[in-house]
């Protein structure tokens, strides 16, 4: 273990549905008595891991675990970015997209000590609305199924798997595609979009690869940009997307850029790393090497 760093755990209680307050008592083994470089905070609504990243990281270099979900990291991120601090995951939510991009192994507590003795790199960040965010920003379909989807896992006895299916069903049953305007960098596109993703990792949803190509250290977003689709074609989308073989649906497109603005006419619902916002004009832009991030012992080689 790093002894000769600080260390802060932010921990979400209500990520993974309680499952991260089971983990405090075995980050508190690791530590075995070493508490002077140990300190947990456990965030108490909407928006703390944010106050409690920023208070920390403004006084001192740590290394900030986020416990919980891609929530909970993005809320981190959003209080840590521009400091010195490195940024961690111990993924414990319902989702924990973020983490494949860097982790083989199946999550379990060796994530825990693999995070805590991990190695720093450098990644980009991505910029929307004035917020920060590591993995995936969207508009369009997949936003709506974030939001359904967020409203199914309040349920218990809903997995975040089966949150993410039924809200599939649900949405495409609804749902109705939008006239957009995209800039990417210099190349303009008029379109009726069914879904646009902005990405620096690869997966989201619940493990949908919709940016195969991505790569968080190569300075530019990879875009995917689906037209209008027919009801039937969305559900055929989907399971395209979870394989990342969705380039075979010829309404499927790709672009690589590091600035994107998007303008409708009517306000879009726009996903954050799995948070959600509505407005009329996005700006999305990428910060190449903006954050320090703590890559787990075992992860994905060559990438």
């Amino acid at each position: 273990m790093i002894l000769n760093a600080n260390h802060l755990f932010i921990v979400n209680p209500k990520a993974g549905k309680g499952r991260t307050l089971d983990i405090i008592p075995k980050i508190r083994d690791i530590f075995d008595g070493h508490y002077e470089n140990c300190t947990i905070e456990i965030t108490k609504y909407p928006g703390h891991a944010t106050i409690i990243a920023n208070e920390y990281t403004s006084k001192g270099n740590y290394r900030v675990y986020a416990v919980g979900g891609d929530g909970t990291l993005n809320e981190v991120l959003n209080g840590m970015a521009g400091s010195s601090s490195f940024l961690g995951v111990i993924p414990y939510g319902s989702g924990n997209d973020f983490i494949k991009n860097i982790y083989v192994k199946k999550i379990g507590d060796d994530i825990i000590n693999d995070t805590i003795n991990g190695n720093v790199q450098v990644m980009d960040l991505g910029k929307v609305q004035n917020r920060f965010f590591l993995n995936i920003s969207s508009v369009g379909i997949d936003a709506e199924v974030v939001n359904n989807a967020i409203k199914l896992k309040k349920n218990p006895y809903i997995s975040g798997a089966l949150a993410y299916l039924f809200s599939v069903i649900i949405t495409i049953l609804k749902f109705k595609s939008k006239e957009i305007e995209i800039n990417i960098d210099d190349k303009r596109i008029k379109i009726n979009s069914t879904l646009l993703s902005v990405a620096n990792g690869k997966y989201y949803g619940g493990g949908m690869k919709v940016a195969p190509k991505a790569n968080l250290k190569d300075g530019y977003f990879d875009i995917c940009l689906v037209s209008k689709l027919s009801k039937i074609k969305m559900l055929a989308l989907f399971p395209k997307l979870i394989n990342g073989t969705h380039d075979e649906i010829k309404e499927v497109s790709f672009y690589r850029g590091k600035i994107v603005n998007i303008v409708a006419d009517e306000e879009m619902s726009l996903n954050i790393d799995g948070e959600l916002i509505k407005s009329k004009r996005i700006d999305f832009s990428i910060i190449e090497q903006g954050i320090n991030f703590i890559v787990p012992v075992m992860y994905r080689q060559g990438e």
